[in-house]
């Protein structure tokens, strides 16, 4: 575990990071009633060209938010695992310690800011 994050930082981390979890879990079913595609109608209207074109691109956004969503909580779901084994906080390309101002911002980080520019580029 990271010399640096103490046992309090660390349970408010496991907390926020279980709430964020909840919050994502609903905002993905509340896309998915959002999407025009959802509708059981959908595939028998005879909708004009320009509905169907608004209702395509309204689905492809949809989807789109909703596999960030979902990107994100699994990224959160393995940093509750690293909670567990004792590894959070560490970087997991450089094996640094992951600054506690940065893991407040970004409590899914996997790398610290170096590595992650460097995976950027």
């Amino acid at each position: 575990m990271s010399k640096q994050l103490s046992k309090s930082f660390l349970a408010k981390q496991k907390s926020l990071i279980e709430e964020e979890r909840k919050k994502i879990t609903i905002q993905i079913e509340n896309l998915k009633k959002e999407d025009p595609f959802s509708d059981p109608d959908h595939a028998s209207d005879n909708a004009a060209v320009d509905t169907d074109v608004r209702e395509q691109v309204g689905h492809d956004t949809i989807e789109a938010e909703i596999k960030d969503a979902q990107r994100r909580l699994k990224d959160l779901g393995t940093a509750l695992e690293l909670l567990k084994k004792g590894r959070y906080g560490v970087c997991e390309r450089c094996g640094g310690d992951i600054p506690v101002a940065r893991l407040e911002l970004v409590p899914e980080a996997h790398y610290c800011i170096e590595c992650k520019k460097a995976l950027s580029k």
